[in-house]
């Protein structure tokens, strides 16, 4: 499977069976599908419970008519957008593009060719008949005169159906159906092709989905517990399953328990989970019998927001807060010699995941090696073998949530903070409260809070756009104050060697990923986007910093720790206020500098010499700081 490859990817859906199919023959009649795409990068999944509501009642509010929808399989393929966006199958055709749109807090409908083809004889409302124009139809806009009539009302910005002679079209009024016959550009042609496409439209059970595919599940399932029983042949570590009370880590926990049979699950308690969740976890643990150890994390998060701020996709501190330390504890606690623990990840998830292996070594929690047994699946695989296995999943999953995580994460879609709201009012009231507060402190408007831009330090083209579109100025978000506060001095380790540690406070004016470029002048890294820390092994010693400013250095001499946290604190300055002068790029013979935009360090090319931080102002910034640090508290809040 190519990941993340740029146009469309290819599937097969049975039109006897009315379902889509995995492999090349349906599992029920035995016939070979029919070729259909939809955009890269293809992570497909299932349309259930109140997604199915969502959708119907787009058709219903745009055409009349939803019913099509009722009884069928539809399926939902995610794709890029300033929110949550969907490509809508139905019947192995992409029929409209769902988006959620942050300023109108809610969706919109985006009809596809194939949809109006649908619709031209089912719609009740918003269809348009039309003359046909000369020359090429898409992206033509009809005047007044070319239209014959109209069925229902529709709004300006609002798609349609347009029926012209034997070309249907999926169009966006530009006026109010009162005004249609009026003036010119009236209508927008945004999608065209033929009216006569077949739609079988044959009813489909999700139990006709995995009828359909359970041989292919079957085979994915053979593979993964082939994998995983050689692993564990080879391993004398303790084996452990990460279970989050998501589909993933449910779909590992079928496999592991006919692969592995027993071993521990490790939930992570963030303090942040819906109530649902955690009963859910719970309760699987208890019913089946299964071993369940937690990490809790208390009130920590909301302990550490006040002087971090609210966390952010581009500043992810509470991950460690939340989720590294308790689960750290957990590990050393409990499994002194380490643990092989199975999680969900897959590689259609996101880009940072894009390239994991089957073993990977956590490299920010000691004693833990990861094993990603389905990290090639799609979601619609997952959800067909939970489906297969008949296991319980998270309710949450009912109410159209598509990831199952912190309730408050800066991750999550705005749609689902909507949902939040609808179903947690209690939880959703305590976080906007604070936002607000906090909004009002750093002196941002109510709309900067309201649709959702805190949920970035450094705002991403789309974000700006939106910011645009809303007349709003985006303020700097950082403090201009730079302080680095003592957390511990170069102290002895308990296991040996010293460590020094300490919290850099400095304005984010780039993206964590642009420190972790300039650590490749120290050493080799290893990055984890996902919780935001960056970690460098030199020969002899071992520094971490995370996206919140800590930073920490392990030496086996006072001097070698001192030295490796001095470059630590060197790299995240360079990194975050680089202005990209050349400096650097012009100093290095090696050529391994570039600062073309964005800072890149080739580690092919870099040797690790140093002259680079000698010749950055910006990395002489480190000595004013400890300068300015000097007699300062511990503060004890700082781990």
């Amino acid at each position: 499977m190519k990941r993340y490859q740029h146009g469309k990817v290819r599937f097969k859906w049975c039109d006897s069976c009315g379902t889509l199919i995995l492999d090349e023959l349906c599992g029920i009649c035995g016939r070979p599908g029919r070729d259909f795409e939809v955009s890269a990068p293809g992570d497909i999944r299932p349309c259930f419970g109140k997604g199915v509501d969502t959708v119907a009642a787009l058709f219903l509010k745009h055409f009349g008519t939803s019913g099509m929808l009722r009884t069928r399989n539809v399926f939902l393929n995610k794709i890029a957008g300033e929110d949550r966006a969907d490509e809508i199958v139905l019947d192995g055709r992409v029929i409209a593009v769902m988006r959620f749109e942050l300023i109108k807090n809610d969706f919109s409908l985006e009809l596809k060719a194939e949809g109006a083809a649908l619709l031209a004889k089912a719609a009740r409302k918003g269809l348009v008949r039309a003359h046909r124009p000369p020359g090429h139809l898409k992206g033509k806009k009809l005047n007044g005169a070319d239209i014959i009539d109209k069925l229902g009302e529709f709004q300006a910005g609002d798609p349609v159906v347009v029926v012209m002679g034997n070309n249907v079209a999926a169009g966006e009024a530009r006026v109010n159906s009162d005004m249609i016959k009026e003036g010119e550009k009236v209508i927008h042609l945004k999608d065209v092709g033929k009216g006569d496409i077949p739609f079988p439209l044959i009813p489909a059970s999700w139990e006709d989905f995995v009828k359909a595919n359970q041989k292919h599940f079957k085979a994915l399932e053979s593979s993964v517990v082939s994998d995983l029983r050689s692993f564990a042949n080879n391993s004398k570590l303790p084996l452990t399953l990460s279970f989050s009370g998501g589909k993933d880590s449910l779909a590992c926990f079928g496999l592991a328990k006919k692969a592995l049979g027993r071993f521990d699950l490790i939930f992570v308690d963030t303090g942040l989970e819906f109530p649902e969740t955690v009963d859910y976890v719970r309760n699987f643990a208890h019913e089946r019998g299964e071993r369940l150890r937690v990490a809790k994390a208390g009130r920590a998060f909301w302990e550490q927001v006040g002087a971090f701020g609210p966390p952010a996709k581009d500043f992810r501190w509470c991950c460690k807060v939340c989720k590294l330390g308790p689960l750290t504890s957990l590990i050393e606690d409990n499994y002194r010699q380490g643990t092989v623990t199975v999680e969900g990840n897959r590689a259609l998830e996101s880009f940072a995941r894009a390239d994991i292996g089957f073993v990977e070594r956590n490299p920010f929690v000691p004693n833990q090696v990861v094993l990603n047994p389905i990290r090639h699946w799609r979601a619609a695989e997952v959800w067909g073998y939970i489906w297969m296995e008949d296991l319980e999943y998270n309710p949450l999953y009912e109410n159209d949530f598509e990831r199952i995580g912190c309730y408050l994460c800066a991750s999550c879609l705005g749609s689902e903070w909507k949902t939040t709201g609808e179903i947690h009012p209690d939880l959703h009231l305590e976080w906007e409260g604070f936002l607000n507060n906090w909004g009002k402190q750093v002196g941002v408007s109510e709309d900067f809070v309201r649709h959702g831009f805190w949920r970035w330090k450094s705002l991403p083209p789309k974000m700006r756009l939106v910011a645009e579109e809303l007349q709003m100025k985006v303020p700097q978000m950082r403090s201009d104050i730079m302080e680095l506060k003592v957390s511990k001095g170069a102290s002895p380790c308990v296991a040996g060697g010293f460590s020094m540690e300490r919290v850099l406070t400095i304005p984010h004016k780039r993206d964590f990923s642009q420190v972790v470029e300039v650590l490749k002048t120290i050493g080799k890294v290893k990055y984890s986007p996902e919780f935001e820390v960056a970690m460098v092994k030199t020969k002899n010693a071992t520094l971490k910093i995370f996206g919140g400013g800590h930073i920490s250095a392990i030496g086996p001499t006072k001097e070698e720790a001192k030295y490796l946290f001095r470059a630590g604190v060197e790299a995240f300055l360079r990194g975050q206020l680089c202005t990209s002068c050349r400096i650097c790029e012009r100093n290095c013979k090696f050529g391994a500098i570039t600062t073309d935009g964005q800072l890149k360090v080739d580690e092919y090319k870099c040797r690790q010499c140093g002259k680079c931080s000698e010749a950055c102002v910006v990395a002489h910034y480190y000595d004013k700081l400890v300068q300015a640090g000097a007699g300062r508290p511990t503060y004890a809040g700082v781990k």
